[in-house]
């Protein structure tokens, strides 16, 4: 049996929105792989955790998810009757296109019945009757690291059918790929519609988007921000080493350049905004140094504050 959904994120049925998009992203930055280098188990927890959130973390799929019409992979489950359900059919109806046409065979056999058999006739043939198929619609569901990297992907339709579909690099959320010929077929000689696709970019523990930049937030130590020094950064591409100034502050930003979303012709950065933290404990060694320093170092980091309040 499937392992239950909220149970994976650690979250009651109950749970708000807003909790359980918290819960992943507290799950997400604890077992995220760049964060866990060789740990399998972390792997694959990392994974179960960010299925769940698929699932969870959309109202519509969670809604289905909590009737029963999907498993906890996302599949519908047996006793759903599709076509039958979104057509507004009954057991013995016809399917109906998604442009609201009877089953397009019937629809096929009508109009020949109309413009060929019934229709006039030129030189002992009748007349064909031809339409372009219509537009078939799909959502699916990125991990931003693949949005950022471009990758390839196979979907799985209703009726069993799969596509398979090329994320270029720098999909953004929202953004709508469309795929020619690849929708409902057509009427007659008539071309088959296109498949289009709804990208909806899954949130990153680490990584946040803006434009083309990633923003990527990296804690320092103490000697780190006073003394300068390189440090290992992890990037959409991979980890790389930047170059901490000395005398740094937190909320400094740094620039790699060229290490952000790449389009066609351009390539954004990757701002590393730096954040001080200090030791979980603070020894006897430290707070010697940091009353003696005190003493002859008086500052006032508050002054400007002050003076335009």
């Amino acid at each position: 049996m499937a392992e239950d959904l909220y149970s994976v994120l650690s979250v009651p049925k109950t749970a708000s929105a807003e909790d359980i998009t918290k819960a992943y992203r507290k799950l997400a930055k604890k077992l995220h792989p760049d964060l866990n280098p060789g740990d399998k188990a972390a792997e694959e927890k990392f994974k179960k955790v960010t299925a769940a959130y698929d699932i969870l973390g959309d109202a519509e799929k969670r809604g289905r998810y909590d009737r029963g019409e999907i498993d906890a992979c996302g599949q519908e489950t047996p006793q759903q009757r599709y076509y039958r359900e979104y057509a507004g059919g009954e057991d013995g109806a016809r399917y109906r296109s998604t442009a609201g046409f009877e089953d397009i065979g019937a629809f096929s056999d009508l109009f020949g019945d109309l413009f060929g058999e019934r229709g006039g006739m030129r030189g002992g043939r009748g007349a064909r009757f031809s339409m372009r198929g219509s537009d078939a619609q799909y959502r699916l569901d990125v991990d931003f690291l693949d949005a950022g990297n471009g990758t390839k992907t196979r979907i799985t339709l209703p009726d069993g059918g799969t596509l398979d579909v090329t994320i270029p690099p720098g999909v953004a959320d929202g953004q709508v790929l469309r795929l020619r010929g690849k929708g409902n077929p057509g009427i007659g000689e008539g071309e088959p519609g296109d498949a289009l696709i709804e990208i909806h970019v899954r949130p990153h523990p680490v990584f946040k988007r803006e434009g083309n930049d990633i923003v990527v937030e990296v804690p320092i130590t103490f000697d780190e921000a006073v003394l300068g020094g390189k440090i290992e950064v992890p990037t959409i591409g991979g980890r790389v080493f930047a170059t901490v100034p000395p005398g740094s502050n937190t909320g400094q930003t740094l620039r790699l350049k060229g290490r952000g979303i790449k389009t066609k012709g351009s390539a954004g950065d990757q701002l590393v905004k730096l954040s001080i933290i200090l030791p979980d404990r603070i020894d006897d060694d430290l707070k010697r140094f940091a009353e003696t320093w005190r003493e002859a170092h008086r500052y006032d980091p508050r002054r400007k504050l002050k003076e335009q309040a």
